[in-house]
């Protein structure tokens, strides 16, 4: 029977302990396993462009072995010698195909001159722990593995394989990313029926949990460049056909323009479902718009750019370039355009739709890399069965939504392969900070989605 107690969490050689709000926390011997797992996956700077996953990777692979975990159930490797992964696999009976359980090591950059404090110590401030990576996806990778560890200390024997993979470059893709490169080359490590992952946060409004969301799909990102070229020429001569200009001019129209609402199963599921904790007249809007109601999903898209994002392609300028000198006219002036493209659009419509809104046969429309975008995971009935049982036992009146999200995630790589992915933390954000300046989270948050994260894996290893 679940209960409130205390949270106790560690501090250098003190315990902070203050009661649980609402949903029942690790004992205090796992939530110092939890912490020390963090604090230590935060102070390896894994950056993106300028650290490196291996240390952090090698840190895991030594604490399992610590653990008792074979050493032949310890694998690090990966695409080059900075850009390592770790994975671990914790044996069950075989009855049922593995469960993998992904989070990525790599981090965004974080400048200390950006940060109010070192942005790669894990700072505790005011109930909330600092630092890159602390909802990005270090919390969820401290999570799977101080679970893992607690499973084999209780002597649990899951129905199926428990698989932990933590990779490397989520947070830019490229030739080093550790999910795409699993899949191309140690396919056998991370083999699941089904893949938890990152993606799906619990949701809160004025400081109330409302949904625990779980995202079935996802966008996928394509990016284009637009360029002008000219003959240019010395500034005191200036002439009508300005590459700046006419380069400016494509981008205005770019901004005026709206990709075609578009809905799906997942996107009208979690619109119908939303409406259940909105009042009027939103939530009669959102019914409507699950239903496709054209009307209603203008309304609901002026009104919030996430249900804007959530119901269009969209395609924003993110960078520009032009000129060589202050004293001549450009020869070439260029912007990066990034896309986040619904799953059921062709990137040659995104393409296409790009060229006729541009109207120019003097801007060039050009993409940057080969579109990836893979398939929606199935509703799966008992993962939702099981969360759902589990959120409302925690946090009592909170509904369980399925999701799309608007960024990207390495489940792109596993559903392609035919892995499905599903992003599930449990983790309640009320100030997502993620990839920004003093990143944080909740400590109490993070403490209730270890307990959620630690139940749900336990009730789909045992079925």
């Amino acid at each position: 029977m679940l209960s409130k107690p205390w949270l106790c969490v560690s501090s250098c050689a003190a315990l902070l302990c203050f009661k649980a709000s609402s949903a029942e926390l690790p004992p205090p011997e796992y939530q110092k396993l939890t912490h020390d797992v963090y604090k230590q996956l935060i102070e390896i700077n894994t950056s993106f462009s300028t650290g490196a996953t291996t240390p952090a990777a090698k840190a895991i692979a030594e604490r399992m072995k610590a653990e008792g975990f074979p050493e032949s159930d310890i694998h690090v490797l990966g695409a080059a010698p900075h850009k390592m992964n770790v994975v671990v696999r914790y044996r069950g009976t075989g009855k049922h195909k593995p469960l993998l359980l992904l989070a990525h090591l790599d981090v965004v950059e974080a400048k200390r001159s950006d940060w109010s404090m070192d942005p790669f110590v894990l700072n505790e401030k005011d109930g909330y722990y600092y630092g890159r990576g602390t909802i990005d996806d270090k919390a969820q990778a401290a999570i799977w593995i101080a679970n893992l560890i607690r499973y084999k200390r209780e002597g649990w024997k899951p129905d199926r394989d428990i698989i932990v993979a933590l990779t490397a470059d989520e947070e830019g893709g490229g030739p080093y990313n550790g999910a795409a490169w699993l899949v191309k080359n140690r396919r056998d490590l991370i083999d699941a029926e089904y893949c938890l992952n990152e993606g799906g946060w619990g949701y809160m409004v004025n400081g109330k949990k409302v949904s625990n969301n779980i995202q079935v799909s996802e966008k996928y990102v394509l990016s284009y460049r637009f360029e002008v070229k000219n003959k240019g020429g010395h500034s005191s001569l200036p002439v009508p056909d300005n590459a700046i200009y006419r380069l400016s001019e494509a981008l205005v129209r770019l901004s005026k323009f709206k990709f075609p609402a578009q809905t799906n199963e997942v996107t009208r599921a979690f619109l119908e479902e939303m409406s259940k904790t909105q009042p009027e007249p939103i939530s009669g809007l959102m019914k409507a718009a699950a239903k496709d109601s054209e009307d209603a999903i203008a309304k609901l898209s002026e009104n919030s750019i996430e249900l804007n994002a959530t119901l269009h392609t969209t395609c924003v300028a993110t960078m520009l370039d032009g000129g060589h000198a202050v004293n001549a006219l450009p020869q070439t002036a260029g912007a990066t355009i990034n896309c986040r493209v619904l799953p059921d659009m062709k990137a040659e419509e995104v393409l296409a739709t790009l060229k006729h809104v541009v109207a120019d046969d003097q801007v060039s429309v050009t993409p940057i890399r080969e579109a990836e975008a893979g398939p929606s995971s199935p509703m799966r009935p008992d993962l939702f069965r099981a969360a759902s049982r589990i959120t409302d036992t925690l946090w009592p009146g909170v509904i369980t939504v399925p999701t799309m999200v608007m960024g990207a995630t390495d489940g792109l790589y596993l559903r392609s392969a035919g892995i499905p992915t599903y992003g599930v933390q449990g983790i309640f954000i009320d100030d997502f900070r993620a990839h920004g300046r003093d990143e944080r989270v909740s400590i109490q948050s993070f403490y209730e989605g270890s307990t959620f994260l630690y139940e749900l894996v336990k009730s789909l290893g045992s079925e």
